[in-house]
């Protein structure tokens, strides 16, 4: 081992320290198990050696396919401490974007937990070349990584990861098309939540998968001395139950599953007085809604703005949550410390205050690049700076507003339809709790405003009133050609609404 090697830890070894330090305390709930932090910690120094004796080495990548358990976890960690790149699958994807990704990536080890055996198999016929493991009840899919790792030493295992070394890759939740693939280093490593500031021990609720942000907040608890609590996912009433049965803390939601728990008929007999920091991200959010939460859970609301390629942004943090503001609550909040932002035009020329274009990032934190693909990475990353593909502004205060993704603009005779704008103005109405705004090409190839409502309980709003407001708020251009009404929108694995699954149907329905 060299000196670079010896000096350079990484934020695994940093984890395990802290579970070392309190061997005894509660460090993982899943169900009826409680895992204390020391059991967590032998586990994945074991998991670490019973890779190392199958050969798995620094550099290659281990594959997780599974779901939010605490083996799930463990196995990230000695992946890490091998110094491998983890690459965690949504589990909703098709078999044939799964074994492209496993082909992509170079997979080495391909760790599943029982739930996806079935998948793990057809994955081996097609990918021979990544060897499966089963995190428990392996037969008939794989050798069992748990009791592989019962027999190894739990003794403190030293890292080999550098910090250059690929930490993370990443996929977009292939909602445009095929993955892309997101490199990120160990020395990039930054969770959610790592600018937490409250006192306290840390009580972190993960509700969604932990192939997204609430892995790196899980992380984070786990790195601060705290408990990560589990839930297989996310369902409303589990989510409140959880809160206050765990007395829960720290959690991390998608706007549409925020908007869920507001819903839900017990939320206001359930007691979250326990939530320091509820935190969101990761799609457009409505400022109604989020007025709402706030007249709820309190003044807990923390928005995170960020990207896989880039890392995180800008942060709205509570104090600026104010019901009374809404302005504020349709920004993304003031740029993190230690990230640059710039305002360009299509001619890459940087704007000025107030004017709308791409959002393009600088900082330590922007990936290295999509896996093996040099010239769609040059595409993104120019001069050192990441083009984001969002479409929005900088005010004279400092506040960023994203207006839209360059991808979802909807270009229609007459200019632009930001979508973002068109979603604000539909769930301000009374009746609305939700909605979806896309574009559909007609017959001659033009982009028509297609929506897509989710109506409060007892609401009758019909289209032709919906239609009306949006005219008289925002114009003509900004009107829809259809609006649909469902129950629920549908969401994608990362919990985002899946607007290419709403934009095939419209494809697939009724001509307008």
């Amino acid at each position: 081992m060299d000196d670079t090697t010896a000096r350079f830890r990484s934020h695994v070894e940093d984890i395990l320290d802290a579970l070392g330090n309190e061997p005894g305390r509660e460090a993982l709930v899943h169900g009826g198990r409680r895992v204390s932090a020391g059991e967590l910690r032998d586990l994945v120094h074991g998991m670490a050696r019973a890779l190392r004796s199958l050969g798995v080495r620094r550099g290659q990548t281990v594959t997780l396919l599974a779901g939010n358990l605490p083996e799930t976890i463990a196995a990230r960690y000695a992946a890490g401490l091998l110094g491998c790149a983890v690459n965690h699958l949504y589990a909703g994807l098709s078999a044939d974007v799964h074994a492209d990704i496993l082909r992509d990536v170079e997979t080495r080890v391909l760790i599943v937990d029982p739930a996806h055996r079935e998948r793990a198999a057809e994955l081996s016929r097609r990918v021979p070349s990544a060897r499966v493991l089963v995190l428990g009840g392996g037969a008939g899919a794989g050798p069992d990584l748990v009791r592989l790792a019962a027999e190894e030493s739990a003794e403190a295992f030293t890292g080999s990861a550098l910090a250059q070394d690929i930490c993370v890759i990443r996929h977009t939740g292939g909602t445009t098309g095929h993955p892309k693939a997101i490199c990120t280093t160990f020395e990039q490593w930054v969770p959610v939540g790592s600018g937490w500031s409250d006192g306290g021990p840390v009580r972190a609720l993960v509700c969604t998968t932990l192939a997204h942000a609430a892995g790196l907040m899980a992380d984070s608890a786990l790195h601060r001395g705290g408990t990560v609590v589990l839930l297989d996912g996310f369902e409303a009433g589990a989510v409140l139950d959880a809160v206050e049965r765990e007395r829960i803390t720290h959690v991390f939601l998608l706007p549409p599953l925020l908007y869920q728990l507001l819903d839900h008929p017990e939320v206001d007999r359930t007691d979250t007085s326990s939530l320091r920091s509820l935190t969101y991200g990761g799609c457009a959010s409505s400022p109604t809604r989020l007025a709402a939460a706030v007249r709820r859970f309190g003044p807990v609301l923390n928005q995170f703005y960020g990207q896989n390629e880039a890392g995180g942004i800008s942060m709205l943090p509570p104090e600026d949550h104010d019901p009374r503001r809404p302005e504020l609550l349709r920004t993304a909040g003031k740029i993190i410390e230690g990230v640059e932002v710039a305002v360009r035009d299509a001619e890459g020329r940087q704007l000025p205050a107030g004017e709308r274009g791409e959002i393009c990032v600088r900082s330590r934190h922007v990936m290295k690049g999509y896996w093996k693909q040099p010239e769609l990475t040059a595409e993104v990353l120019r001069d050192g700076w990441l083009h984001t593909g969002d479409i929005g502004f900088v005010d004279a205060d400092g506040y960023i507003t994203i207006v839209d993704r360059l991808k979802d603009m909807i270009v229609v005779v007459g200019g632009h339809v930001y979508t973002v704008e068109l979603e604000d103005v539909l769930n301000s109405h009374p009746q609305v709790l939700q909605s979806a705004v896309f574009g559909v090409p007609d017959a001659n190839l033009m982009e028509r405003v297609h929506a897509v409502v989710v109506r409060a309980q007892g609401g009758d709003v019909d289209e032709k009133e919906l239609r009306a407001m949006v005219r008289e708020r925002k114009g003509s251009m900004y009107e829809p050609v259809r609006i649909d009404f469902v129950d629920a929108l549908p969401l994608t694995d990362a919990g985002k609404p899946d607007k290419k699954l709403l934009r095939g149907r419209a494809l697939d329905g009724p001509g307008e």
